[in-house]
């Protein structure tokens, strides 16, 4: 087991997050995971980095695999100059995460709360909710009050928003 993926949960554990594990090929696009033949309860998540015109200010977006996210009505909706997706190097700078594993998981690694927290309402409904464990070879789910408990621990700043 990789150590990004033991740092998620240990972290788990200390918090009293239960999660289901699913393990799986490596997979860097929603199609892939939805080609995989596990029944994963829960809502299945898209998670995108992406970061303002200056660059000085990064967002991960949190919608259902389902949604695409319209940048430019985001922007409008969070008072951002014009957004796009952040290059590779930012995504490891602040989330210490490669592409493909892209997840809520990686704000362990942001101990300066430089990433703000983008979800869609719709994700509020969901009783699970299912991410990577900062590694693309597995799939966690967790309940969608637990993702909470664990979004409150990261501190990072969370905005719930319309996609």
């Amino acid at each position: 087991m990789k150590v990004e993926e033991k740092r998620v949960y240990d972290i788990l554990e200390k918090l009293d997050i239960g999660f289901e594990k699913y393990e799986h090929n490596a997979i860097f696009t929603i199609e892939e995971a939805n080609e995989l033949a596990i029944d994963m309860k829960g809502a299945h998540c898209k998670n995108l980095f992406i970061r303002n015109r200056k660059g000085n200010q990064h967002y991960l977006v949190i919608l259902e695999e389902s949604k695409t996210a319209d940048l430019k009505a985001l922007s409008s909706q969070i008072g951002s100059t014009p957004l796009s997706f952040a290059s590779e190097e930012r995504l490891y700078k602040y989330l210490n995460l490669t592409p493909g594993s892209v997840t809520p998981f990686g704000l362990i690694n942001d101990s300066e709360k430089h990433v703000r927290v983008l979800i869609d309402n719709d994700l509020i409904h969901s009783e699970y909710i299912s991410f990577h464990p900062n590694i693309n070879t597995a799939t966690i789910t967790i309940t969608y009050d637990d993702f909470e408990k664990f979004l409150n621990w990261c501190g990072n700043n969370v905005t719930y928003v319309n996609l």
